[in-house]
């Protein structure tokens, strides 16, 4: 914390704290308050990507948590209308709040129209600064995720006790389906493609394929790197049954991203998606939409210790022998030993060794449980978005 002279007295004093982090085992976090007041109650993760704050921040995969980032100086490129990535921009969830190391940086970028600090409060999300973000990650790698209030009150006055208790009778992220507040409310037409240099985020052209994604919460980029692969996207709710997705006639289904416990989110996804690889349309599937798939196939899925959360993750290709640097948002994964004999490993993460990929043999559907359209990130899995659409097109090239 930073520290003011005491006028009256001539000492030096700490400022008073006008944010708190309350974990549920009741230790308290004190810092300064940016963005909304109040409180709000959420699981702690870490994130170690040095760019993207707003796409970060603007992930539905955070629904539920309440996000540290692990780079210091955060807020320099201020915010824009366009680098957010939640489609459904009414959507009730989302991230729960934000814990920074030092105050919001001013911006400086010709895109911004906004500083952090102000975005932050106009979409009701609060900020915490002067915590030492440091500890508290290394608290989270050798403790897990924890559940925790944070809370921001200009005058500083908390009441602990009461934030304590609401800590810890928030039953957490296992067993909460958090997909329904961030998907889409109806069906739409996707039509943007992705940025450029030189002319920002393009319409998207004709598409050769046409494409079903199912939205658990997607990210814009996705869709706008399936309409860049020559798919013409059509984002359906996660509660769509097989049969209006059939009657779509898709050449491919997509599975999105999203935030919960996939179990509680399979209890209606599963039956759908197992009735599209019956019918053998190929399926392809990002980080819950992985989770969705092994569910459909009689896989298990499991809690994480600490997650994957950040832009540097190294996974293997086991199909091409390569190492990619990804980008990762994830707190549960598909347990490896369940996945059933027409299923294959095909990536896997050289941190931990969680799954990060399968494939089916006897249907086309693949999927990653990394972020391919690295928003933010590497790039170096793009080639994932052309995977699928060349099982598209061997999948039409068949004879019916």
């Amino acid at each position: 914390m930073t520290q003011d002279q005491d006028q009256a007295s001539g000492f030096w004093r700490k400022p008073r704290a006008t944010a708190l982090l309350v974990l549920a085992n009741g230790l308290v976090h004190e810092g300064f308050g940016q963005g909304a007041v109040g409180e709000a109650v959420g699981e702690v993760c870490f994130n170690t990507a040095m760019t993207g704050y707003q796409e970060i921040l603007t992930d539905p995969s955070y629904a539920g948590q309440i996000v540290t980032f692990t780079f210091p100086h955060i807020g320099n490129v201020g915010v824009n209308d366009e680098d957010v990535e939640t489609s459904n921009l009414a959507a009730p969830e989302g991230v729960r709040g934000a814990i920074f190391y030092a105050p919001i940086t001013e911006p400086s970028n010709h895109r911004a129209t906004q500083s952090l600090g102000a975005w932050l409060k106009a979409r009701g999300i609060i900020g915490l600064y002067g915590l030492d973000t440091r500890a508290l990650t290394t608290y989270i790698r050798d403790n897990g995720m924890p559940n925790a209030v944070i809370a921001h009150s200009p005058d500083g006055v908390f009441d602990i006790e009461r934030l304590r208790a609401k800590a810890r009778q928030w039953p957490g992220l296992e067993g909460m389906d958090l997909v329904p507040g961030v998907t889409a409310p109806e069906r739409y037409g996707w039509t943007e493609a992705a940025w450029t240099p030189d002319h920002g985020y393009r319409a998207a052209g004709a598409g050769k394929f046409k494409v079903v994604a199912i939205d658990y919460g997607v990210k814009r980029n996705i869709l706008r790197l399936l309409a860049d692969a020559g798919c013409e996207v059509t984002v359906v709710p996660a509660t769509t049954s097989a049969e209006a997705i059939e009657g779509l006639r898709p050449d491919g289904v997509f599975l999105s991203n999203g935030p919960g416990d996939p179990a509680e989110t399979g209890k209606y996804a599963v039956p759908v998606i197992r009735t599209l690889l019956e019918s053998k349309i190929p399926t392809f599937g990002i980080c819950l939409g992985h989770q969705m798939l092994g569910l459909a196939i009689g896989a298990k899925t499991k809690k994480m210790r600490q997650g994957h959360h950040g832009a540097n993750h190294p996974v293997k290709d086991f199909t091409t022998g390569k190492v990619e640097i990804v980008s990762m948002n994830h707190g549960f994964a598909v347990d490896p030993a369940s996945l059933p004999a027409n299923a294959r490993e095909t990536h896997r993460s050289l941190f931990d060794g969680s799954n990060c990929g399968l494939e089916l043999t006897d249907r086309p559907a693949f999927s990653v449980q990394h972020h391919p359209e690295a928003s933010p990130g590497p790039r170096d899995s793009h080639y994932l978005f052309r995977r699928f659409v060349e099982m598209m097109e061997k999948a039409k090239a068949r004879p019916a």
